[in-house]
């Protein structure tokens, strides 16, 4: 099967590519673009797509998903979330461990790699647990995980308490040639905390999360990503000082790498006096001043990724008091309207450098480049998203595609639709 795919603006940041042109597909792979494209699918005789003016960009890759399978499939499946990806322009998601059972066997993660080619919607990159039963005690075993399919390791949704252990996973993980990502939490610090420790949580009376329950984990684990030489990717990260620290840790040549994610530079922490749980997410929505350091921060060059944190959740663990609400929102149809009205529209980083945050950028931190992702690169999966920058979507239950629909964006009208997703050349969406 071949494709053309033309008049389209064809942006590649893996190329420096941004400008006019077509893409030229044949047998699920990038065989040529621009004016070369256009040749050569006249000797194959290849489909002809008019792309409308409409950008091209390599498929976006999520380095943090959950999709609740196995164990919870009824606030999210591999099938559906796997859906929501596509809609939203995502081609790879990276699926984090947490899931019940936890995927610290090769059983599961085979599993979870059967049911994704079932679905046979974006691809599926599973993470496999850093311990055993995310119990924080010993070590999973890692080499056995990556051989099944693991991209990398963590034990999101519980941070790695024990420094020991922390220390050893990164030594493992250098010579694995894979990154540990952490979420970093003190729980003595955070405590039964529900929202960001501030003027806002002081004024309503609600127990707070300090910013020093992110940043003191981000400090210890910067010391021994430095002692140990292994790859450190930090996950969501939502505070003026994790950034500063991972700005100088880069500076400093470290093997540092971090995230963050678009409700983080959207919103901020007087969002709960509303008292809305779709607002509640751990690490909670910070002040204005942490977004300013955000958006810094994605314009300097500090952050290598956007990411959604997509956590779906049932009606009846959102719509309860929210002291006990679960932690979380979705994010995997919201990401590239968020990042093109607040980001590229308002001038903080240029379309460019925010396609490179959802594609190149985080295939890199976990080495999906050396399969191709996040390029347009002849050779490269045939992995790419068409969508118009202006064109406007409403953040409805009939847009959203995920089973749940625990986002803080309702009613929002954003630009950004996605017009069409392809998968090894096959269009999955649109």
């Amino acid at each position: 099967m071949s494709l053309l795919v033309k008049n389209v603006r064809l942006v590649d940041p893996a190329q420096n590519l941004d400008g006019p042109g077509s893409l030229l597909v044949i047998e699920g792979a990038v065989a040529a673009i621009g004016a070369d494209a256009e040749h050569d699918a006249l000797a194959v005789g290849a489909e002809l797509l008019d792309g409308g003016g409409a950008v091209l960009s390599p498929g976006f890759v999520d380095l943090h998903v959950h999709f609740r399978e196995p164990g919870q499939t009824r606030k999210e499946s591999i099938e559906s979330g796997g859906r929501a990806a596509v809609a939203g322009g995502f081609t790879s998601v990276c699926a984090m461990a947490n899931t019940k059972p936890v995927n610290d066997s090769v059983a599961i993660t085979e599993m979870m790699l059967t049911r994704a080619a079932k679905a046979d919607l974006c691809r599926y990159f599973p993470l496999g647990t850093v311990s055993r039963e995310m119990k924080g005690e010993e070590l999973a075993d890692m080499g056995t995980l990556k051989a099944a399919g693991c991209v990398a390791f963590s034990d999101d949704g519980l941070p790695i308490s024990n420094a020991s252990l922390m220390r050893r996973a990164l030594e493992y993980t250098r010579w694995l040639d894979v990154p540990v990502v952490a979420h970093e939490e003190d729980k003595d610090l955070s405590g039964k905390g529900y929202m960001h420790e501030g003027a806002v949580s002081a004024s309503l009376g609600c127990l707070g999360i300090p910013a020093a329950a992110e940043e003191a984990m981000v400090a210890r684990d910067i010391v021994l990503a430095e002692h140990t030489g292994g790859h450190l990717h930090l996950a969501h990260l939502s505070t003026r000082g994790s950034l500063r620290m991972v700005r100088d840790a880069k500076a400093r040549g470290l093997s540092v790498t971090c995230e963050v994610t678009p409700h983080h530079f959207a919103l901020s922490d007087k969002e709960l006096m509303r008292f809305d749980s779709d607002f509640k997410m751990n690490p909670p929505l910070r002040t204005e001043a942490d977004i300013q350091a955000i958006l810094e921060a994605l314009a300097d060059g500090t952050v290598d990724a956007i990411a959604t944190d997509h956590a779906p959740h049932g009606w009846d663990d959102k719509e309860v008091e929210l002291p006990i609400a679960a932690f979380g929102v979705i994010g995997l149809e919201t990401a590239l309207p968020l990042t093109l009205e607040l980001l590229v529209n308002r001038k903080v980083i240029s379309l460019a450098r925010a396609i490179s945050l959802l594609s190149g950028g985080p295939a890199q931190v976990f080495h999906l480049d050396r399969q191709g992702h996040g390029s347009l690169k002849p050779g490269a999966p045939a992995d790419f998203v068409l969508f118009d920058p202006e064109a406007k979507i409403q953040v409805d239950r009939a847009y959203i595609q995920s089973k749940s629909f625990n986002t803080p964006f309702k009613g929002w009208s954003l630009p950004g639709k996605v017009l069409g997703t392809w998968v090894g050349g096959k269009k999955v969406w649109g």
